[in-house]
């Protein structure tokens, strides 16, 4: 049995709500595709307020009617405990038993206003544990090259441990490129005494404007050569895709032999270059706990 394909290992995918309603009829055979794997669950993205929340409902309902098991985002910047207890009352209503907990930013509009009654990701995952004792496994983000807005590395590091303290069965990671962060926030961890698994997440790469866009507003690092490498290929969408490829799918690979517990990918509603890498891993079909 390869390494990959430990039966302890967790695999899983995250959605993103689409915007209307025909966004969603649009990830309905994105998601259905990304089924035939049977990762271990997946993740839906959550924004404070407003429509944007009710389209996180909207996919975690429709992922749920096919039988999906489904772990919704809930962030808490912006919001009143009396928001957070109905949204769990609602989750619990429909038999989820995942979450992913994570502060947030404020709606758009909001400013620097109100952050609400919740202000940090420790005290929504501790809010939960009082609401709802042991019923939810809640992942919490880790940041293997830090948080953007974080002080300093250590700050950074004790946040993640107050997470943790507070009740947080295990983290996902943001994406990243380099696996020596990923292995160097792991040995921090284990200096620190924290033992919950920390699953790497990844990001695919199929397009070098929208990545660069997204690294630079989450503190994501690309590394040098594989920008250059990018930056080479312009316009050539198919060499882009062949490269990250086979860069994402050595990255999976060192992180998997390094002990990694599972790989989280950003599918960004697209399921052809998760279920790529996912072959070229080996990774098993039918995953089961």
């Amino acid at each position: 049995m390869t390494e990959s394909q430990r039966p302890e290992c967790t695999f899983s995918f995250e959605l993103f709500p689409p915007k209307t309603v025909e966004g969603l009829e649009q990830i309905k055979p994105q998601a259905l595709a990304l089924r035939q794997v049977n990762p271990r669950y997946f993740s839906v993205t959550y924004g404070a307020g407003g429509s944007t929340q009710e389209r996180t409902f909207a996919t975690v309902d429709w992922l749920r009617e096919q039988g999906i098991d489904t772990a919704p985002h809930l962030s808490c910047i912006g919001s009143q405990r009396h928001e957070v207890r109905e949204i769990l009352a609602r989750y619990r209503g429909q038999g989820i038993r995942r979450l992913v907990a994570l502060r947030g930013d404020l709606p758009s509009g909001m400013g620097r206003g109100d952050p609400g009654e919740l202000r940090y990701a420790n005290e929504l995952v501790a809010f939960i544990r009082e609401e709802s004792g042991d019923y939810f496994h809640i992942e919490v983000a880790a940041y293997p090259e830090f948080h953007p807005q974080a002080r300093s590395a250590t700050a950074d590091l004790k946040n993640f441990q107050r997470k943790v303290q507070a009740g947080a069965n295990a983290a996902i990671t943001q994406y990243f490129y380099n696996a020596d962060a990923y292995f160097a926030l792991r040995e921090d961890c284990e200096r620190l005494g924290i033992r919950i698994p920390i699953v790497p997440g990844i990001m695919p790469i199929t397009n070098y404007a929208q990545l660069a866009r997204f690294s630079d507003s989450c503190g994501a690092e690309i590394p040098r050569w594989i920008r250059r490498r990018l930056e080479a290929h312009q316009d050539d969408l198919a060499a882009i895709r062949n490269f990250g490829h086979e860069v994402v799918t050595r990255l999976c690979r060192r992180l998997l032999d390094g002990g990694a517990p599972g790989l989280h990918f950003y599918t960004m509603n697209q399921a052809a270059p998760t279920l790529r890498i996912w072959e070229a891993l080996g990774l098993p079909v039918g995953y089961k706990d």
